[in-house]
């Protein structure tokens, strides 16, 4: 898998209002911390808006790193695993 844009999170971050400009263009999110996983189905049962930003953003209110989004679906945090899982 190649990806189409790379961004550096330490250079370039991602406030509030550009990441709810990516949720609009997604249906599923995968948010990992620690060993906790969250997966939104944002078309059939969307959570509440405060739930789901306070699994992706960080405590600066930043998009956590990594983020990354395969087609519809946008997947925040590390589990290898749970990468593996959503990118087959």
């Amino acid at each position: 898998m190649t990806a189409r844009e790379v961004v550096d999170a330490r250079k370039e971050t991602l406030a509030k209002r550009e990441t709810i400009a990516i949720l609009r263009k997604t249906t599923r999110v995968v948010a990992m911390k620690g060993k906790k996983v969250a997966d939104y189905d944002l078309k059939r049962d969307p959570p509440p808006e405060k739930e789901l930003l306070e699994a992706i953003l960080g405590p600066t209110g930043n998009l956590r790193a990594p983020a990354v989004r395969f087609g519809k679906t946008l997947v925040v945090g590390f589990q290898e695993d749970t990468w593996k899982d959503v990118i087959k």
